[in-house]
């Protein structure tokens, strides 16, 4: 398992917490993601062997959100 946190622009409340998990945890490989609102960011345990952390990135802008 490997862990990175990624910053997220864009989040201000719980329903845009709710969506970036939500789309993280439906992508195989993802063990957990956590959103931190205040500080702007998503910690995401994933196995490196089937999703790689661009392809995390990508799911955070198709959900409507900025990766920076």
């Amino acid at each position: 398992m490997v862990e990175v946190t990624i910053s997220v622009e864009g989040m201000s409340c719980g329903h845009c917490k709710a969506a970036v998990e939500g789309a993280l945890s439906k992508v195989d490989g993802v063990a957990s993601a956590e959103v931190n609102l205040a500080a702007k960011n998503v910690t995401v345990q994933f196995d490196s062997g089937k999703v790689s952390e661009e392809n995390l990135k990508n799911e955070i802008e198709e959900a409507g959100y900025d990766v920076v």
